[in-house]
């Protein structure tokens, strides 16, 4: 089997992070492999806001948590001490579908790499929230980003669960 198609085949979400930190060059990495995702008409409308600032991502999960409904404590990156946030500019009608390409390269490249990862929703609820918005402004973004979604990565604590068969009857041909 070909080695891109294995690697897409073997990755699994990850739920469990140890505390071992992340070599910056294996985040640029999987940063990169977000930037060269395919967007519509090759515009490159989304953007990735990489948070390894340990009091950023608590309050960046804070939020989550809150939008979610969880209960208090609940740490809904699973303790991965790296978040990548990805936003794309709401005036591109196809911003929801290349940020969910940036996001699904960046979660195959992590695992080619040795790290585990995991696609986080509520990035559009936090990012319409003002802490957040202030954040962007401070980061020099400006114009109008819709967060699309997190890909949290770090190193698992555990071994991943073997894949779940793949469901019967998702495949029809018109010949």
């Amino acid at each position: 089997m070909n080695e891109v198609i294995q690697n897409m085949m073997d990755r699994r979400s990850v739920r469990s992070y140890s505390s071992r930190p992340v070599p910056r060059e294996l985040v640029e990495q999987v940063i990169q492999a977000g930037l060269w995702a395919p967007s519509g008409m090759g515009q490159q409308s989304p953007i990735i806001v990489a948070v390894t600032n340990p009091e950023l991502r608590d309050r960046l999960a804070e939020a989550n948590r809150r939008i979610m409904g969880a209960p208090e404590g609940t740490d809904p990156f699973y303790g991965a001490p790296v978040v990548l946030v990805v936003l794309a500019d709401k005036a591109r009608p196809t911003h929801v579908y290349d940020g969910s390409l940036t996001i699904g390269n960046m979660l195959n490249a992590a695992h080619s790499l040795g790290l585990g990862s995991c696609w986080i929703h509520r990035a559009r609820e936090e990012f319409e929230e003002g802490e957040f918005k202030a954040l962007l402004g401070e980061l020099g973004v400006t114009g109008g980003y819709e967060g699309i979604g997190h890909v949290i990565l770090g190193y698992a604590a555990d071994e991943p669960k073997a894949p779940a068969p793949r469901r019967p009857n998702r495949v029809f041909w018109a010949e």
